[in-house]
């Protein structure tokens, strides 16, 4: 507390020499001109005046708050007493509030800071992190489209395109090896497929052998030739299975071919010389020579398999098209079956006890369909006959 001995002796005087006006007042607020608060209080306890709302009015609560009490005399003897307010606990509470509020803006502006490192943080480190962490999960899922977002205005910007440049190596790789390994599968499909075609041919014609030939060591080697020819059709058979399931296409490279060469596929097809008519009109269509003496074969040989009766061949224009119709009187198949006859493995009820995988009509319809043209197939009243449709060109 301030001292203020000289300013209080003199208020103690002023006051004792105006005791009577003074003493006349009850609980008045009067105005003070001094540097602190005070408060008169007669000999009985009464109070006179004061100058501050809330100060010690009693002796026993001034003592409490280290107020200075101090005798007021008049003509010798004490009249009253002057209670000197102690400023100290305003002060301190002046003082707790200004701490109070210096102590809460520092610890706001340290969470200010701290929220705004955290972001910062966050944004610049955790966020590019979890992204790093997300792709590379993706990619060990085998997900190498999507690509990672570059951003250079963190610390792992440099790892970003370092990343992404490794995801599009690795789909790089990855097609590359696709590609190769659907190129073997491919590769291993048609010449298993191809091998196959010729290899009926082979035992076709030693069938027809064994029948005309009277020659018994003849015979002997027919029947090891075909026995061989056995042997080679199961080995291709397995092979040629084991790949078409996971065969997506097959290369078929179409382009402008006469029907004169139509003409002369048919008759290379024809091991067994089954076909008794070939009417096989002059024009210009669009076509993949090899692909076709496939196709003929794996007609040809249905032919020789399930129907085993004379074949005719005939041709016409429509719409554009020219129409080859391969036509055999072998009773056909059931009715409810040409819809599902050129699926993948299926053979139709006819096909018990014959040898045979179901794919030959399947590739074949897949082959003329990548040529632009279409496969169909139908019952003609006396057996099975299946349509070629070209482009005409």
């Amino acid at each position: 507390m301030p001292q203020y001995t000289t300013e209080i002796n003199r208020l103690i005087i002023d006051t004792g020499e105006k005791w009577d006006e003074i003493s006349s007042l009850d609980n008045a607020f009067v105005e003070s001109g001094e540097a602190f608060d005070y408060a008169v209080i007669d000999n009985e306890g009464r109070l006179l005046c004061y100058t501050k709302e809330g100060m010690s009015t009693t002796v026993s609560s001034a003592t409490g708050y280290y107020d200075i009490i101090r005798d007021i005399g008049v003509n010798g003897e004490t009249a009253g007493k002057l209670i000197v307010h102690n400023p100290y606990a305003e002060q301190k509470h002046s003082s707790d509030v200004r701490n109070a509020i210096m102590i809460g803006s520092m610890a706001a502006l340290m969470i200010m800071i701290s929220v705004v490192y955290f972001i910062i943080l966050r944004k610049r480190v955790v966020d590019p992190f979890r992204k790093l962490k997300n792709f590379a999960v993706r990619v060990a899922g085998g997900d190498l489209e999507t690509p990672l977002e570059m951003d250079r205005g963190n610390i792992f910007g440099a790892f970003t395109e370092s990343f992404d440049i490794m995801r599009e190596e690795l789909k790089a790789s990855r097609k590359r090896e696709e590609a190769a390994v659907k190129s073997r599968k491919e590769l291993i499909a048609e010449l298993s497929h191809d091998i196959k075609t010729p290899v009926s041919s082979i035992k076709a014609m030693v069938d027809y052998l064994e029948l005309v030939t009277q020659d018994e060591e003849t015979k002997e080697t027919l029947k090891s030739i075909n026995s061989k020819a056995d042997r080679i059709d199961k080995l291709v058979l397995n092979m040629f299975h084991a790949t078409l399931e996971e065969l997506e296409q097959l290369e078929v490279n179409p382009q402008e071919m006469s029907s004169r060469e139509i003409e002369n596929i048919i008759k290379e097809c024809d091991a067994l010389k089954r076909v008794t008519e070939a009417d096989i009109k002059d024009c210009m269509v669009y076509a993949d020579k090899l692909r076709l003496e496939q196709v003929f074969g794996n007609i040809f040989s249905n032919s020789y398999k399930y129907a085993d009766t004379e074949i005719r061949v005939t041709s016409f224009f429509d719409d554009g098209f020219f129409v080859i119709e391969v036509s055999d009187k072998g009773g056909g198949v059931p009715d409810e079956e040409l819809d599902i006859i050129m699926e993948k493995f299926c053979r139709g009820t006819n096909a018990a006890g014959k040898e045979g995988s179901g794919i030959g009509l399947y590739i074949s319809h897949y082959l003329i369909g990548q040529m632009g043209g279409e496969l169909t197939c139908r019952n003609n009243g006396e057996g099975f006959t299946v349509s070629l449709s070209f482009r005409l060109i």
